[in-house]
């Protein structure tokens, strides 16, 4: 594996648990509390691509598992991915790798139109099903009400799409960390 590979993995791993030093809010909703750590799924899957994306969460998952407390409230351990925020933090390498595959398939036409429609895809659309198909199967409703009690984390969500957005597009402009555009830059000037 090449090190700027592994360099970015473990920063976008870091920053995701940075985002969990905020406190969760807990809702009487759901009992799943919301995070702001999806912003940095979002950011890892928009700048880094889909492997260094999808990467860097899969260390994220796998330092939770041995118990690191990377998690939004000081937690970790094997036990919260078989709570009921299993299936929302088990989604979060799949949701890198979606979101980073989409950016690169279209990066040469990337517009923060599309960065926006490649977050809700990943980080909504992607982390929504898996996570709320697991807390049903958890705690035994039916995959209605729990869709049902997600809805309270959908505006929080939207607000972090557009974040991830913007900052994707301003990082896109300034500095890329997609390798796809530098290797299609240099073939351009050959």
């Amino acid at each position: 594996m090449e090190l700027r590979t592994m360099i970015y993995a473990s920063l976008f791993a870091a920053i995701v648990g940075a985002l969990g030093l905020l406190p969760p809010l807990v809702t009487p909703f759901t009992p799943v509390p919301i995070t702001a750590q999806t912003l940095g799924v979002m950011l890892a899957g928009s700048l880094l691509g889909a492997k260094r994306g999808g990467l860097s969460l899969l260390v994220f998952v796998l330092l939770v598992m041995v118990g690191a407390p990377l998690l939004s409230g000081g937690r970790g351990g094997l036990g919260v991915l078989f709570g009921v925020s299993g299936g929302y933090i088990l989604s979060w390498p799949i949701a890198a790798f979606v979101i980073g595959y989409l950016v690169e398939r279209f990066w040469n036409r990337m517009n923060i139109g599309l960065f926006i429609l490649a977050n809700v895809i990943g980080g909504v659309i992607v982390v929504y099903a898996m996570g709320v198909t697991y807390l049903s199967f958890i705690t035994e409703t039916t995959w209605g009400q729990a869709a049902w009690s997600a809805l309270i984390y959908l505006p929080g969500d939207l607000v972090k799409v557009v974040v991830a957005s913007v900052l994707a597009t301003q990082m896109m402009r300034v500095y890329p960390l997609i390798e796809k555009n530098r290797s299609s830059q240099v073939s351009r000037a050959a």
